[in-house]
């Protein structure tokens, strides 16, 4: 009788055992898109006559879009108000459809607006430093969907020091007076700068990849209301995970540059974002090449001491890590130089090295011209010698092993 009862008890067991692991994974809220906030430099500022003398899009409506990258049946939204002057009122904001689903349209599609609200109310305020999440939004959205954005401020914001991302490389509408139901902006005025919209959260099983980058990820380069900025690459190849950008043009690891430094940023940008499992550190090209010459071997060093911090940092929180080597600039009119080109090998050995990094993405070895490495490949570069163009931002994005993001690595 003792064997039949064990081979019962083994058998449920194995019942429950297999059930438990066939269940999809508990929907959760994960950071589906980021923009880095930054500081608005005055060339970035709103145009006139949305900027004045001591405030900012005084009644006035924003219109921004952004691609998701995971899908689910809720979102919610992020507003920063990291670098403002002052506090962020918002008096009415919507989600919506764009017009044809197109990434920088000023439309809308018929039937898809709807109000978002904080805590129950149509309108918050968003201190100073500060950053506010909406509440969970019945919007359904699609891996890849483009979503609209729109923002009503009655009187604006009391400052001219507003919070960012410059490098939105997508096309944002604004124009006076309250257009959060509006179908279309007739008359808006176009920018390609994304305003206060910091994050949109979905709920998902996935988990998310973040990008820790300076222009090179930022996608200068890549086509305006194009989405082809490698990591928009790598996430059209993921399935089930979400690729967050949080890269912004001049960002370097050690010293504030545009934007504050990685290791200022990192629990911002990196471990406060919710459901992030993974991170590819793809910056360091800018402090190389903003250092004098005789300093770059030091910079080089304390590169290589910043990325064990990022990585001891991010394990404490069950993160993996994966380091890409600085691409070449060579030819660059500001960069190119011996000694700092020196810099990059020591820094590139290092990331390649076995034992550092999670795992390695050698973006050197794919944007390199064979005969001349110090050099991006030409049909890479976009004539600076330094940034690429959409066919190496596809390159770099199809080279990142898909294998990675797999929750059971």
């Amino acid at each position: 009788m003792r064997r039949p009862l064990v081979i019962f008890f083994l058998a449920v067991l194995t019942v429950l055992f297999v059930g438990a692991s066939a269940r999809p994974a508990p929907a959760h809220w994960v950071a589906t898109w980021t923009s880095m906030p930054q500081l608005t430099e005055p060339g970035n500022m709103p145009p006139a006559p949305f900027t004045g003398a001591d405030r900012v899009l005084d009644n006035a409506s924003l219109r921004e879009t952004a691609q998701v990258t995971a899908g689910g049946p809720r979102i919610r939204l992020r507003f920063s108000n990291a670098f403002g002057g002052a506090p962020l009122p918002l008096t009415a904001v919507s989600v919506a459809r764009p017009a044809g689903g197109a990434a920088g349209v000023s439309g809308v599609e018929p039937g898809s607006v709807v109000p978002v609200t904080f805590h129950g109310k149509p309108s918050t305020t968003v201190p100073q430093g500060a950053q506010v999440v909406s509440d969970p939004l019945p919007f359904p959205v699609r891996p890849l969907e483009n979503i609209a954005v729109t923002a009503y401020l009655a009187h604006g914001q009391a400052s001219t020091s507003i919070t960012s991302h410059p490098g939105s490389r997508t096309t944002s509408y604004l124009l006076a007076g309250n257009h959060v139901a509006d179908l279309d902006l007739p008359g808006a005025t176009p920018v390609d700068h994304w305003y206060f919209l910091s994050g949109i959260e979905v709920l998902s099983p996935a988990s998310a990849v973040a990008v820790i980058g300076d222009s090179i990820s930022d996608g200068r380069g890549s086509t305006t209301n194009g989405n082809d900025r490698w990591p928009n690459v790598l996430a059209a190849r993921l399935h089930g995970v979400s690729v967050v950008n949080q890269a912004a043009g001049g960002n370097r690891v050690l010293q504030d540059g545009l934007g504050p430094n990685v290791l200022a940023r990192l629990d911002r940008d990196l471990l406060s974002t919710s459901g992030v499992s993974w991170a590819i550190v793809f910056e360091g090209v800018n402090d190389i090449g903003t250092a004098t010459p005789a300093a770059a071997a030091d910079v080089a060093d304390q590169l290589i001491d910043a990325y064990d911090q990022i990585l001891t940092r991010a394990h404490a929180q069950d993160i993996r890590v994966y380091g890409a080597t600085i691409t070449p600039f060579g030819g660059n009119t500001g960069y190119d130089d011996p000694m700092r080109e020196e810099a990059r090998q020591r820094v590139n050995a290092w990331i390649r090295q076995p034992g550092h990094f999670d795992a390695l993405l050698d973006f050197d070895k794919v944007a390199r011209d064979p005969s001349a490495p110090s050099r991006l490949l030409p049909a890479y570069d976009i004539g600076d010698h330094l940034h690429l163009n959409p066919a190496g931002y596809q390159a770099l994005g199809s080279s990142v092993p898909a294998v990675l993001f797999r929750n059971d690595r």
